[in-house]
């Protein structure tokens, strides 16, 4: 009696989860059916994302994101809207985890660690590298010269460890970009540790506030950024939705288009990326092929 009691327990929960897992694969049925696409992005990583002079989030991953609903819509016949939410490193995951988003396009490099947690759909989308942004009398001219000194960064970066610690700077994080850039105009830190695609914008934007800032060491460790759903969806319909939306933003230049838009030096990465999708490289599909993440 305890036996089929357990087994009849067993095969209940089974279900439960079984329908659990319907339920939560069919996001992108639940945004065509409510009208709506809740997207994490950055609000403080100009101009990838951040907040307009009324309040509103916007930038270059913000228009990704409208781009994908108007995509849905398209094939839905109906108007899809976008919900920003903002997220930063140390919660855009959790965020997509515990449902508080659909969709996660929030600078995010592409680690097989991360791939464990969130959906990262193929292809990538965007790359960058890693960069000390230090004062002039910083005295850094190499990763070395870090050594000792305090250095900025931001909370749940993996290059914290790897190029931070490793070469023995002493690491103050913070949650926030806004931050960061008061401990580095203040001199609690005469660098930050971060994305190099960070620092070209406020060259660019705001060239009397970082005037007496540049990118002082070799950028390194070129990491290509990953759109997220959740991870039991990739292979479902909003994930290849996803994927098939980047695949054209590629091919049809339309990232190179964002790049002018809003202001960021042309990167070699994305040109290199437009030709590879163009010429059919299996690195522009939507499968993850060995050796394409490391």
């Amino acid at each position: 009696m305890i036996a089929k009691t357990l087994k009849a327990g067993l095969a209940a929960a089974a279900m439960l989860a079984a329908a659990s897992s319907a339920v939560m694969a069919d996001t992108l049925a639940d945004i065509i059916s409510r009208g709506k696409m809740v997207v994490g992005s950055k609000a403080d990583y100009a101009p990838w994302g951040m907040r307009d002079a009324q309040g509103n989030i916007v930038g270059m991953e913000v228009d990704m994101a409208m781009d994908l609903a108007k995509r849905i819509g398209e094939k839905a016949g109906k108007t899809i809207e976008v919900e920003v939410v903002p997220v930063v490193a140390s919660n855009r995951m959790q965020f997509l985890e515990q449902g508080k988003i659909d969709v996660m396009i929030a600078t995010m490099s592409d680690k097989l660690e991360r791939r464990e947690v969130v959906g990262i759909v193929q292809p990538n989308y965007y790359s960058s590298g890693v960069a000390v942004f230090a004062h002039k009398d910083s005295g850094i001219k190499d990763w070395p010269d870090i050594e000792g000194k305090n250095i900025c960064g931001t909370q749940g970066a993996w290059y914290n460890k790897e190029w931070g610690e490793k070469n023995k700077a002493n690491m103050i994080v913070f949650k926030g970009v806004p931050e960061i850039e008061a401990a580095l105009l203040d001199g609690r830190c005469v660098g930050w540790l971060y994305d190099d695609s960070a620092f070209i914008p406020r060259k660019v934007n705001e060239p009397e506030k970082w005037k007496d800032y540049s990118i002082s060491t070799p950028v390194v460790a070129d990491a290509p950024w990953g759109a997220a759903v959740r991870k039991e969806e990739v292979n479902e319909p909003i994930g290849k939705a996803l994927s098939e939306a980047i695949i054209d933003w590629h091919k049809s230049g339309k990232i190179v288009e964002w790049e002018k838009k809003w202001g960021i030096p042309p990167t070699k990465w994305v040109a290199m990326m437009q030709e590879k999708c163009n010429a059919g490289d299996k690195i522009c599909d939507d499968v993850l092929d060995e050796g394409e993440v490391k």
